[in-house]
């Protein structure tokens, strides 16, 4: 039988943690999605199934060079924590999109914990 993907391994752990996690218009969810060279993350409230607030390495008033490192997940943290709380979002639900809690994803929470953000 041949392997899975990871890609395909990824999916179906974000879709059982889906299950479970919930966006309210009270408690949003920060999901974050990490490509190769670029870290996005969102504040979303799935009752109305619209984004509040994002935030990603691409933008260029980001000031980063690089997105694929753990400075660059660092400084998406502070910025979304920063644009949640512009919203009057203090408190979120992180939902860390099937990826394991370590490394640019654990220092993205980190951040936006760091700069107010309470999960």
């Amino acid at each position: 039988m041949a392997k899975k993907s990871r890609q395909i391994v990824r999916r179906a752990v974000h879709t059982r943690i889906r299950k479970k996690v919930h966006g309210t218009p009270e408690r949003p969810r920060l999901a974050v999605f990490r490509s190769l060279n670029h870290i996005y993350a969102q504040v979303i409230d799935d009752q109305k199934g619209e984004t509040l607030c994002s935030a990603s390495s691409v933008e260029k008033s980001a000031g980063i060079g690089s997105g694929g490192n753990i400075d660059a997940a660092k400084v998406i943290g502070k910025l979304i924590a920063e644009r949640a709380k512009e919203k009057g979002i203090s408190s979120v639900v992180f939902d860390r999109g099937g990826y394991i809690y370590h490394g640019r994803v654990k220092s993205l929470a980190e951040a936006a914990r760091e700069a107010g953000l309470q999960f």
